[in-house]
């Protein structure tokens, strides 16, 4: 009896599974999302570190300028 009933559930656990898998792969609307967040995620993470990489240097820039404007005085 409980061995029939797994039996009944696992398959239709099953069912429900391809039925949800056959539903999501086949939907044109689905799979332009996944591949338009698959396209773009990488190049707003490239492109913040970029941003972040250019505030270090420009800052580093504008400290060097200022530096060879106002040299420290010699003891």
């Amino acid at each position: 009896m409980y061995d029939n009933f797994l039996l009944s559930n696992n398959i239709s656990f099953i069912l429900i599974n391809d039925t949800l898998i056959d539903m999501t792969i086949n939907n044109p609307i689905f799979i332009f999302a996944v591949i338009t967040v698959i396209w773009f995620i990488p190049g707003i993470l490239v492109r913040r570190v970029n941003e972040i990489k250019q505030l270090e240097k420009k800052k580093k820039n504008q400290a060097d300028a200022i530096q060879k404007l106002y040299p420290k005085p010699k003891d």
